[in-house]
């Protein structure tokens, strides 16, 4: 196994760096930018999605997927949001390694996280998943692969068949190791899909959270979504004083900047909204009074996102007061 504090001190050094070049991450990066792994430590990688919306430049694919190598074989986590985006995910793994895929985890049940699940099956990869993630997969597959189709083209998705794990994980907690990694799937509470879970590694000190931490971009609560579960899977992962992190969406980074970018906005959302609610406050008067939120307007999508993440929210806590 390689040594944590080394290789996670360079990769922290490296994450700094990197951070001077956000400006450019900013444009909507073709998939062939896209699968340029980023190295975490020596074994553990990520590819680095879009912060735009999905594009026939980006193949669908503006969430990071991430991959550990060990050598008894790769741990995939996430599979992609096509069967041809998979294959080239399989691509650029084997430019690195020439260890095989062995085990694909998905950690949500949104399109990118699970659509190449089909051909990764297809070539023998062992699919990872709690069974509260593959009901959602189920229940929202047909509605993914109609809006990727028309987004990005019957080409673009041909061959794409939804595949939810063939026996799904009857726990949410599954711990595993291979190779002399230790893989720890948690779920700490719903969050931007019911089922969407964190991967601690903790020998490394990395977490991939999946949608439970966005940076660079502003998070989004969707009707199904639940900011108050959410809050709480974040504060679990913070727990852990990772020293990486690996969000769902946005550069990897510190744990402090997981924190300044989604732990505070969740924070801030379910303490002034569960306010609001206790004064009587009608959602207008809530969407109002925290329309202007500066010390989030650094990130994209503050102005598509943030209102409908205010409404949403007090429409979630309502239904609950």
């Amino acid at each position: 196994m390689i040594a944590r504090a080394p290789a996670l001190l360079s990769t922290l050094i490296g994450l700094m760096i990197s951070s001077l070049t956000t400006a450019l991450a900013g444009e909507d990066r073709p998939i062939e930018r896209i699968l340029e792994p980023r190295a975490i430590t020596e074994q553990i990688h990520y590819f680095y999605g879009s912060l735009e919306n999905r594009t026939q430049a980006n193949l669908g694919m503006n969430n990071n997927v991430g991959f550990v190598i060990t050598d008894e074989g790769v741990v995939l986590i996430d599979s992609g949001p096509s069967h041809h985006v998979a294959q080239r995910i399989e691509q650029a793994v084997a430019d690195l390694t020439d260890q095989p895929i062995t085990h694909v985890i998905n950690l949500g049940s949104q399109d990118h996280r699970w659509l190449g699940n089909d051909y990764f099956l297809s070539q023998g990869a062992e699919i990872l998943a709690l069974e509260r993630t593959a009901a959602t997969q189920a229940e929202f597959a047909r509605q993914h692969l109609d809006r990727l189709t028309d987004t990005l083209g019957a080409a673009t998705m041909e061959s794409t068949e939804p595949r939810p794990a063939p026996s799904p994980i009857a726990s949410d907690h599954h711990a595993f190791e291979l190779g002399g990694v230790r893989f720890e799937m948690i779920h700490a509470g719903d969050a931007h899909f019911p089922g969407d879970i964190l991967l601690h590694l903790p020998d490394q000190g990395v977490v991939f959270s999946g949608d439970v931490v966005y940076t660079e971009r502003m998070l989004g609560i969707h009707p199904w979504s639940n900011p108050v579960e959410q809050l709480k899977a974040f504060e679990t992962m913070a727990s852990w004083e990772p020293e990486v992190v690996v969000p769902g969406h946005g550069e990897a980074t510190d744990l402090a900047t997981a924190q300044q970018d989604t732990g505070d906005y969740l924070a801030l959302l379910v303490r002034q909204v569960g306010e609001g609610l206790e004064n009587w406050e009608t959602l207008d008067e809530v969407v109002s009074r925290l329309a202007d939120l500066p010390q989030f307007r650094h990130l994209r999508h503050y102005d598509d996102w943030h209102r409908m993440n205010i409404n949403r929210t007090y429409l979630f806590m309502e239904a609950s007061f």
